[in-house]
């Protein structure tokens, strides 16, 4: 992994060993990624929002620097719950809160079922509305047995190539050798087939009833060229979620930060800024 990404802290929660780390000064905002990815996939976008903000930033259990090895609960329910304790661990208060993929569903899980409060989310082409597997992640989780004896070096060449799906420009080489490092040899090839295996749309089917309630500012930021998650599901998550935004970002795929790290760390600067100043004249009002 370069150089100019790491995540230099480390908490023990519930789960396991979270590392972690934080940037800049400011109100404070949590960034969550996806999968298969890391944090890295915001490290342009976490400099950025920086200048304003004190960044969190994590990597999900069984992912990037953070534990990984066989056993462990890494399902986005098992992540929600997590994602509470840490919250409670930096004590801040409301923080403000970004998820890409599965992240923007550990984030709603987390405000909507485990009661953690947040100041306003942004949802960048996420894991929220059913079906949302992936017809290559559906034909894993239905041959688990197959995947488990394929060589690891077959193994790794269909990771690369479903990697190479996520945008829509061709992506870095040192970005995409950063996603696979996770993923080779045996012990990467177990550990990619347990975070598929506990892929469960029922995680999102528990919460999604509760969307239509949210009170927060919500924005949802998508690839128009997102090959994942069509951007039909977010026009309909844009429906089903009140007074929500929806932002698209043209020659963009499902890894946005990737194709286009400047606008999505543009449009979540500005949907945060707006965010926080809400924020600040309701408390004024409150305490007045």
């Amino acid at each position: 992994m370069p150089e100019t990404w790491n995540l230099r802290r480390r908490i023990t929660l519930s789960g396991g060993e979270i590392a972690y780390d934080v940037l800049g000064y400011g109100e404070p905002l949590i960034l969550v990624h996806g999968t298969p990815s890391r944090s890295y996939i915001w490290r342009d976008v976490a400099m950025r929002l920086a200048d304003r903000f004190t960044v969190y930033v994590f990597d999900l259990l069984g992912f990037g620097q953070s534990e990984r090895r066989e056993g462990l609960d890494v399902s986005i329910s098992a992540q929600s719950r997590l994602l509470a304790e840490l919250v409670e661990a930096w004590e801040i208060e409301a923080p403000s809160i970004a998820g890409h993929d599965i992240g923007g569903a550990i984030a709603l899980r987390a405000h909507l079922l485990e009661g953690v409060p947040f100041g306003c989310i942004a949802l960048v082409d996420s894991v929220v509305l059913r079906p949302w597997i992936t017809p290559t992640t559906r034909h894993v989780k239905a041959h688990l047995d197959v995947y488990r004896t394929m060589p690891a070096r077959v193994f790794e060449a269909i990771v690369a190539s479903h990697l190479d799906t996520a945008t829509h420009l061709p992506m870095d080489e040192d970005a995409l050798a950063t996603y696979l490092e996770g993923w080779k040899g045996e012990f990467g090839q177990r550990l990619y087939l347990q975070k598929d295996a506990q892929l469960d749309e029922d995680d999102t089917a528990q919460f999604e009833p509760l969307l239509p309630s949210l009170s927060i500012p919500v924005r949802i930021v998508w690839g128009e060229q997102d090959a994942w998650l069509a951007l039909s599901i977010a026009e309909r998550l844009h429906e089903t979620i009140p007074g929500s935004d929806l932002i698209t970002l043209p020659d963009t795929g499902h890894f946005a930060m990737e194709d286009s790290p400047e606008a999505v760390a543009a449009t979540l600067f500005d949907f945060f800024t707006r965010c926080s100043k809400i924020t600040a004249r309701s408390a004024t009002s409150e305490n007045n």
